[in-house]
């Protein structure tokens, strides 16, 4: 029996995990749940599972489910705010973290699981982006699993598996090319959250969706792979397959290619990292290649899509600047979803944050937290519409 904490229960991921522990019953145990601030979401997920602790990082509505609880007389403690998240993460209890919650607390979070010699299961490619260095030396000091939750980063492990590190000549990391692939650049001006919120091809949280149709989420990958699996910048390429029936492919030095297949479904990848190296049968859809149809691939378009671009930058520097590139683009991205910026500023103000920031060359943790908060306070400053530094709708050409 594998007892299991997760870190963003009520989000898309978590929710997904739920549904892997409840086809498996009698393998993992639900120990603690964290949500945000979802009262609601929590409490009926601990009515299904009866988790000993769970805790909301918002402690007034930590205190809106205590009440609830109390009230339906179920004895689950409730825990607050990020301490609350990171007490849990590193709970004697649970043998598995699933870490599917965004922003500096996850990092926090997850050292403390590792200090505490947890499994990671991880599905927040942000804290590798921020901090890759401190996570992956606490990691290898602890003799922890860093067991990556990401359908591309699960399917690079898999196909790396028994397999030297050393007879690897690339990563191809697949790509969706999201819902404005085929858009002109006068179009995307125009887009609207809805339209970017219609993802193709997967069912995920508003910020990660984005994220795909602005390509920042593949760049991130490519700085999250580079950290799991200690490849060079170099040898990671990213190709569009709008199918997503190809989740990633490892090349080695004889030129052969293994890739790892199947049909969208997060469930897969989480079921994976909770059992590794186990494989056990599941009701999830089988592969089947004449249903799948045709699959087509093309190279990115980093001047439509130049948040791809500025993450390899950002990685190439290195230090702090990820850190900053992460915590601007987070900002962005929740500006345009209240509707305050156009899908184009996204990438305009990632990059004006980026050449502002001053690098760190080896942060430490303080450091880090406190590149994020500059970095998301100068992303809002230049959203403000008359400022002298602001961003302008047209994109990087207004800066």
């Amino acid at each position: 029996m594998k007892r299991l904490v997760i870190l963003g229960s009520t989000g898309s991921i978590g929710t997904q995990a739920l549904s892997v522990a409840a086809e498996f019953p009698d393998r993992l145990a639900v120990v603690a749940l964290v949500a945000q601030r979802n009262v609601e979401g929590l409490l009926q997920q601990v009515r299904r599972f009866r988790p000993r602790r769970c805790c909301l990082i918002d402690p007034t509505a930590a205190d809106q489910l205590r009440r609830r609880l109390a009230d339906e007389g179920l004895p689950t403690e409730v825990l607050a705010g990020p301490e609350g998240m990171t007490e849990l993460a590193a709970t004697p209890e649970a043998d598995v973290v699933l870490v599917s919650v965004s922003g500096a607390a996850a990092l926090q979070a997850t050292l403390a699981a590792i200090r505490a010699g947890k499994r990671v299961a991880f599905a927040t490619k942000e804290v590798l982006v921020a901090a890759g260095h401190l996570v992956m030396r606490e990691a290898a000091r602890a003799g922890v699993e860093i067991l990556p939750v990401d359908s591309e980063h699960s399917a690079i492990f898999q196909c790396l598996h028994g397999e030297e590190r050393a007879a690897v000549r690339r990563i191809l990391l697949t790509a969706s090319g999201g819902p404005f692939r085929e858009y002109s650049a006068a179009r995307l001006r125009e887009v609207t959250v809805a339209e970017a919120l219609a993802h193709p091809t997967w069912q995920m949280g508003s910020k990660i969706t984005v994220d795909s149709a602005t390509l920042m989420n593949k760049g991130l990958e490519v700085i999250e792979a580079h950290w799991l699996f200690g490849v060079e910048l170099s040898a990671i390429e990213v190709v569009v397959h709008p199918q997503s029936i190809i989740h990633s492919l490892v090349e080695y030095v004889d030129r052969s290619a293994i890739a790892q297949m199947g049909f969208p479904d997060m469930r897969l990848p989480i079921q994976y990292a909770f059992f590794y190296p186990e494989r056990l049968t599941n009701h999830l859809r089988p592969l089947d290649l004449v249903a799948a149809g045709p699959l087509t691939f093309e190279p990115p378009d980093t001047e439509r899509f130049p948040c791809l671009a500025l993450a390899y930058e950002a990685a190439g520097v290195g230090g702090s600047m990820p850190c900053a590139l992460n915590a601007a683009n987070e900002a962005a991205v929740e500006l345009f979803l209240q509707g305050q910026i156009r899908f184009p500023q996204i990438a305009a103000i990632n990059a004006a944050v980026m050449r502002r920031h001053q690098v760190i060359a080896d942060p430490g943790l303080e450091q880090i937290l406190a590149v994020d908060q500059w970095a998301r306070a100068e992303a809002r400053r230049l959203s403000t519409p008359g400022s002298s530094a602001a961003v302008k709708p047209t994109g990087l050409s207004g800066l």
